[in-house]
């Protein structure tokens, strides 16, 4: 990648992610802009964002399709690329988003393979199959979905995404201590925010929920190939599945407790 800046966007919604935003922008340091949407961290993170040059906003936080949706609307470039704050673009993503810029391309869409490093490892691991979704596309082409939860790309009618070669890595938590804190307050924000479920069809998925988790993560996702940390990240995976179903349910209890 030469010294001039691609005419891409790359946008990032962040809060508290001083210990590893620094690598996620430095990734994309190719790209002419940077934004990026803070929900009010109280750690170094604007600090570092802007010493990297990028073009920090502060939104109150309501969810991650609002989130983006609004860091979408701060983009000057009609190419996007999105980017959470604990991945990084690899070169070779980097390269192909340069061909297809500097190509010309029509108006589209691009899936990219997001792919899970445990802490401690560098790379993901062997046959890594964990997400494939699109976040580079042409602002023609769609728009991240309103939705609080689903942060995925609405596309426009006739867009076919194609798919990129080169990965994202994805660097979910730097412990397990780390990684249960913050799943434990983002299975409270998605049980706040879900929609209402029958009470008994969540308490017939609940015996059922983590062990079917566990499997389709452990050997669909192929964290099998993970080692030791693949059969904990199975296993972790599957508990915060059945933790989301239980404060639902907990939720449905304490509100029929309120209406009597």
């Amino acid at each position: 990648m030469g010294a001039r800046k691609l005419p891409v966007s790359v946008f990032v919604i962040a809060r508290n992610e001083a210990d590893r935003i620094g690598r996620t922008l430095d990734a994309v340091s190719w790209a002419d802009q940077i934004v990026v949407v803070d929900s009010g961290s109280t750690d170094d993170t604007v600090a570092i964002a802007e010493a990297h040059g990028a073009e920090v906003t502060f939104r109150e936080w309501e969810g991650y399709g609002p989130q983006k949706r609004f860091a979408e609307s701060l983009c000057r470039h009609p190419w996007l690329l999105n980017v959470d704050a604990d991945e990084v673009v690899t070169p070779e993503l980097a390269r192909e988003i340069e061909g297809i810029v500097a190509g010309g391309a029509a108006p589209g869409a691009f899936r990219v393979r997001i792919l899970n490093v445990y802490p401690g490892d560098d790379r993901p691991r062997w046959l890594a199959n964990d997400y494939n979704v699109v976040r580079f596309y042409h602002a023609e082409a769609g728009s991240y979905r309103d939705h609080a939860l689903f942060d995925r790309v609405e596309l426009a009618e006739g867009i076919d995404p194609k798919r990129l070669r080169g990965p994202i890595h994805h660097y979910p938590f730097l412990s397990l201590h780390a990684w249960l804190e913050k799943e434990n307050a983002y299975t409270t924000f998605q049980a706040g925010r879900a929609r209402r479920r029958n009470r008994f069809a969540l308490l017939l998925r609940l015996p059922f929920e983590a062990p079917l988790v566990f499997l389709k993560t452990y050997f669909l996702r192929l964290h099998i190939t993970g080692g030791w940390k693949g059969f904990v990240f199975a296993l972790t995976v599957g508990f915060v599945r059945m933790l989301r179903l239980a404060k639902m349910l907990e939720r449905a209890d304490l509100e029929g407790a309120e209406k009597k």
